[in-house]
């Protein structure tokens, strides 16, 4: 799940970032570091990735391009998520071929609880593409899906064929709540707020829903 604090100090720094003059200096700090968040929080889960494009959507819908600013946005997360999602499998398929395997494979496996693997290796047999982009969307759903296709030792380019639609459904999706958001809260900070506490909520849904049904 999620750190609500994680998720809220990446939050104010969007927003700081938002009461920055000139507007170029803004996007000149917001873009790079959107990249570099969103491809760390691909390869390490702890980055609320989608709680960031989320914010950097609210951020970009005040500013006096909002329509060059909000595709800039999508352009640069899903490219990103991309390129993230692409280095950790590429990681983890020298894992699953080497003989000693891989902290990298070894750190997947233990963010893909067995029942989780097992119900994502059944799913990806039957719908592989389909799959892919479903487990983008769904919080905590692109690491066993990632395993299962490690396991299956698909081939890196049908991962990328399955996962370049899969980023771009992510990006719209957590772009479309910053945008909720911003459309509600007339100032940045409170639609950036908003933003966050929405994907934190999403994300922590799941987890307790499963926690309740184990107990």
């Amino acid at each position: 799940m999620l750190s609500p604090c994680i998720a809220a100090g990446a939050g104010a720094d969007l927003v700081a970032v938002a009461g920055l003059p000139p507007e170029s200096t803004q996007q000149a700090v917001t873009y790079p570091s959107l990249f570099l968040l969103v491809v760390l929080g691909s390869l390490v889960p702890v980055v609320p990735t989608g709680a960031l494009v989320s914010g950097a959507a609210v951020v970009a819908l005040h500013q006096s391009v909002p329509g060059l600013a909000l595709a800039a946005v999508f352009l640069i997360g899903a490219a990103a998520a991309f390129l993230g999602d692409v280095t950790l499998y590429w990681l983890g398929r020298r894992g699953v071929d080497s003989r000693s395997g891989s902290r990298w494979l070894e750190r997947l496996r233990e963010h893909a609880p067995p029942e989780r693997l097992g119900q994502a290796q059944d799913r990806l047999r039957d719908h592989e593409v389909p799959v892919l982009i479903v487990s983008r969307l769904l919080p905590a759903g692109r690491i066993p899906v990632m395993l299962a296709c490690l396991l299956a030792r698909m081939p890196t380019r049908e991962f990328v064929r399955g996962n370049l639609p899969a980023c771009l459904a992510w990006a719209v999706t957590y772009q479309l709540i910053g945008l909720l958001s911003g459309s509600v809260f007339p100032e940045p900070w409170e639609g950036v707020a908003a933003a966050v506490v929405l994907t934190v909520v999403i994300s922590a849904v799941p987890v307790i829903w499963r926690r309740l049904r184990a107990g």
